[in-house]
């Protein structure tokens, strides 16, 4: 990694790591015969504070979704998202009410959602999960 901020964004990546395993995000396994798991990569973001400076370096492990084929990886597509219609909701209550609305970050939001058919990926490059 040759960007300046290499080390956070190192140290964001463990972190990320950390917290997929104390959530039991994945079972290490080897996929059945037959079956090619899919690829992962890390995408990277800088937080910005309301000043424009860098509050915090986000990372995230995704899928290579681009390499899956219908009926082979997957059934369906679905996103783990707040729908808007419920936000809307939520802000004519806050409005009604004269409530405060505040915004916050959570770390890990989406990693509860459910999955029924298995998903055999890679494990990420230059790390080794043994569980």
């Amino acid at each position: 990694m040759s960007d300046n901020d290499s080390i956070k964004w190192l140290e964001a990546i463990k972190s990320e790591m950390d917290s997929m395993g104390s959530n039991q995000v994945w079972t290490l396994v080897d996929p059945p015969e037959g079956v090619k798991p899919v690829g992962c990569k890390w995408v990277f973001k800088r937080k910005l504070g309301a000043d424009g400076e860098v509050t915090a370096f986000k990372v995230r492990l995704v899928e290579k979704g681009y390499t899956q084929r219908p009926g082979v990886n997957f059934e369906e597509i679905h996103l783990s998202v707040a729908m808007a219609k419920s936000s809307r909701i939520l802000l004519a209550i806050a409005a009604w009410y004269d409530y405060e609305i505040w915004q916050m970050d959570m770390k890990m939001t989406f990693l509860n959602g459910f999955v029924e058919k298995k998903i055999y990926m890679n494990q990420p490059k230059g790390f080794t999960y043994v569980g």
